[in-house]
């Protein structure tokens, strides 16, 4: 007798097939953050289906931020964390605590886990080979605030990354730059991750957070939107509806959608495996966004 559970595996790698097709060759960004990034065994699983991903032909490009490390190393030295708009007061100590466990912790540890799944990953941030060229932003652009340290990717050097992932290699880029003057700054990592997908022309941007994605009540998981446009997402937030820390992450969508990227997506990191199920279903798990106009 042939084995039930057998055949369904092979059902679901059949199903999978039509997305694997469309999506091979293409560039993927995918924006991690949030409690899949401190569960060891969610960490574990959505590298898993990264390098799934890269052995069926697509070109992942992964994109990190850190808040809930960098919030623990802060406390223990004594600082409190303070954010405005969803983006981080960073003085002068901050930017160099956010700088030590993004790149010297969180994005060296993620390339192991790569490199323990058999796959080769090279950490970057935006300072590497002139990655990014950042500006600092102004009080006028974060609602009156002086955010300090915190500054937006004005351009992007696709070269390094073309090098790197016609070799082989999974670029794991962390959320730091510096400016014209060589100061570091800090890096939102929705925005980062954006400018990214759109600067490669990617397929997709995937944005892994602690929730489902946009619900009309984000105290009910069942008022989750599955699909809206730029413009709906844009209204949203004027509306409230979209507020604080979900703000960033649905302008990195928007940013790259206005860039051509072909969709966006919202998705919970806390699911097993919520990344290969949004893209390789028909139903998906999370909120997608798409251009106004487009079906």
């Amino acid at each position: 007798m042939i084995n039930d559970e057998l055949q369904k595996r092979a059902q679901v790698l059949i199903e999978a097939l039509p997305y694997i097709r469309h999506f091979y060759g293409k560039h993927i960004v995918i924006k991690y953050g949030g409690k899949a990034m401190v569960d060891e065994k969610l960490k574990r699983q959505v590298i898993a289906d990264i390098v799934l991903l890269h052995y069926v032909g697509i070109k992942p490009v992964l994109v990190h931020g850190g808040g809930p490390e960098i919030n623990e190393v802060m406390r223990q030295m004594g600082k409190q964390p303070k954010f405005v708009g969803g983006l981080r007061v960073t003085d002068e100590e901050t930017v160099r605590i956010v700088e030590m466990v993004l790149t010297g912790s969180v994005n060296k540890e993620l390339v192991e886990l790569f490199n323990q799944n058999g796959a080769r990953a090279i950490g970057l941030s935006g300072k590497d080979g002139n990655l990014f060229t950042a500006r600092r932003l102004t009080p006028d652009e974060t609602e009156g605030v002086d955010l300090g340290f915190v500054g937006e990717v004005e351009s992007i050097n696709t070269d390094v990354l073309r090098v790197l992932i016609d070799n082989g290699y999974i670029p794991v880029i962390a959320s730091i730059g510096s400016d014209k003057d060589g100061k570091t700054l800090n890096l939102n990592a929705d925005h980062v991750a954006g400018k990214l997908a759109a600067a490669i022309h990617a397929a997709k941007l995937i944005v892994l957070t602690d929730v489902r994605g946009i619900c009309r009540d984000q105290n009910d998981e069942l008022t989750l939107i599955s699909t809206l446009t730029d413009e709906d997402a844009l209204r949203l937030i004027e509306e409230g509806v979209i507020g604080e820390g979900m703000i960033p992450k649905v302008q990195a969508c928007i940013e790259a959608l206005k860039g051509g990227v072909e969709k966006a997506h919202i998705i919970s990191g806390a699911i097993p495996h919520a990344l290969l199920m949004e893209l390789f279903t028909d139903e998906g798990i999370g909120t997608m966004i798409i251009r106004s106009g487009v079906s």
